[in-house]
């Protein structure tokens, strides 16, 4: 009769564990997408002032036909890979897809400016500066968004992988989690708008 009690509580306490565990682990795993919702709402205003931004810039750079699709193709490319990871944020391989398009994205965009810069009616243009400067800002906030998306998918990583957590979590299915990195460290600055 002791040895069944004993067994009983043995059998609650490992269920109350692994209930802890789990939900842990399930309250991880939404930080971590609640911070990708942030970024998906700063890149979704990135990507939102891009074709103004072309479109202020086509009145005055009409030799710049290439940049400017570039750009438009850019812009188009990492919108529709967002979208895609809105719906996953803990699909690696679309994580990186989204890191990669947003990396093009910012290249042709230092493109564009750097081309502007032999424009000066372009540089003047009030509608520009305000766009320049909405862009700017935009990047900014993607930067804290991005560090607070990667600091919760650290969290949720390491909590999935500690022991004993670690059995929990593969017996159910809480995969690992990927940050959103920029590879080179001149990428990760914000673009420069510098329209004066």
């Amino acid at each position: 009769m002791e040895m069944k009690w004993v067994f009983l509580v043995l059998f609650i306490a490992l269920l109350l564990f692994v209930v802890t565990v789990y939900n842990r682990l399930v309250t991880a795993r939404n930080r971590y997408k609640n911070a990708f919702a942030q970024i998906d709402v700063q890149l979704t205003r990135r990507h939102d002032l891009i074709p103004n931004l072309v479109e202020v810039a086509q009145r005055y750079m009409a030799h710049e036909k290439d940049t400017l699709e570039a750009v438009i193709k850019a812009r188009n490319q990492a919108a529709s890979i967002l979208e895609e990871v809105a719906s996953d944020p803990g699909n690696v391989a679309a994580m990186q897809k989204l890191s990669g398009a947003e990396q093009g994205l910012s290249g042709v965009l230092g493109r564009l400016f750097a081309l502007s810069e032999n424009y000066p009616d372009l540089k003047a243009n009030q509608n520009m500066m305000q766009l320049s400067e909405e862009l700017t800002s935009t990047e900014n906030r993607v930067a804290f968004a991005r560090q607070a998306f990667n600091d919760a998918v650290m969290d949720y990583n390491v909590t999935r992988e500690v022991f004993p957590n670690n059995l929990i979590a593969n017996n159910f299915g809480f995969r690992e989690a990927a940050l959103l990195e920029v590879d080179a460290p001149e990428k990760r600055e914000a673009v420069r708008v510098a329209f004066k």
